[in-house]
């Protein structure tokens, strides 16, 4: 089995990935071998004195946020906070924190805000400052091809479900009850895995997410159903800051309005996913948001 995240050779626990441009450097031998530096490519037009913004993400979920061979963060949220930080005059600088401590950092003022993925949920506005969407993120199903006939969610009753530790997926599973065996990982790569090696019927997660892995590994054959419609509030992705930080809430959905108007975030997506349809095709009438 190849890995899914071939770019990533070196897991940290908590990074700091620069501000736009990220580098790591070479362990330099004790003979003087000379240290190499691979830096991220970005450069903000910013000037030296833009204040700079504390950035956490996850750094292990593509298309979102991951790392390329030398540690520097890219993916779609990469591209989204820094084309917001150009737009409204912030730099950024990456932090590469699990999932349930983005929320945390932000929360308790040690980061500024929290981009990786991060769908909108009833429980997290009222928590949060969640920004206005900005990225069409809809719940999906995954199965392998001629395994099954899956149109919608009724349809996965009685079998063996995987989904991602926290994600909108395990919400929706978690209140369909006994009606699905639910096996939650602490990984999307985890959940892929029990799918294609035959340990779980259907895999539950983000189009995107699922998306990208299709385009990594084609060999195996799978099928997609997307089961939220495009105006579905769980279906959008947002930016998480903290509930007190109205300066910065406002400032980023103005950039955010400026790049809709602009197609940037189109752009964004075409970049790391193709183009793609509106996953509005599938079970709409059984849509189910939380």
């Amino acid at each position: 089995m190849k890995l899914l995240y071939r770019v990533l050779p070196v897991i940290l626990s908590v990074g700091l990935f620069g501000c736009g441009n990220s580098s790591t450097q070479d362990n330099a031998s004790a003979s003087g071998t000379t240290v190499t530096e691979h830096k991220d490519n970005f450069v903000s037009k910013l000037p030296d004195t833009a204040p700079t913004l504390k950035v956490a993400m996850t750094g292990d979920l593509p298309p979102f946020s991951f790392q390329d061979d030398y540690g520097n963060m890219q993916g779609t949220d990469v591209d989204s906070i820094r084309a917001i930080g150009e737009e409204q005059g912030f730099k950024v600088e990456f932090y590469k924190e699990t999932w349930q401590d983005m929320f945390d950092s932000v929360e308790s003022g040690k980061r500024d805000l929290a981009i990786s993925g991060i769908s909108y949920k009833d429980d997290r506005a009222v928590r949060y400052g969640l920004s206005t969407p900005y990225f069409f993120n809809p719940a999906t199903i995954m199965y392998l091809e001629g395994k099954f006939d899956i149109k919608d969610l009724n349809d996965i009753k009685g079998l063996k479900t995987g989904t991602l530790e926290g994600s909108k997926e395990e919400d929706t599973l978690k209140e369909m009850g006994s009606s699905v065996e639910l096996v939650s990982r602490s990984t999307a790569f985890l959940a892929y895995q029990d799918l294609v090696q035959g340990n779980t019927d259907v895999f539950l997660y983000d189009m995107p997410v699922l998306q990208y892995i299709i385009k990594g590994y084609p060999e195996h054959k799978v099928k997609i159903v997307p089961y939220e419609a495009a105006d579905a509030p769980s279906a959008q992705q947002v930016v998480l800051m903290a509930k007190e930080n109205t300066k910065l809430i406002k400032s980023v959905n103005e950039g955010i309005t400026k790049l809709k108007a602009k197609g940037t975030f189109k752009e964004i997506e075409e970049k790391w996913l193709g183009a793609t349809e509106p996953a509005t095709k599938s079970t709409l009438n059984n849509q189910q948001t939380n």
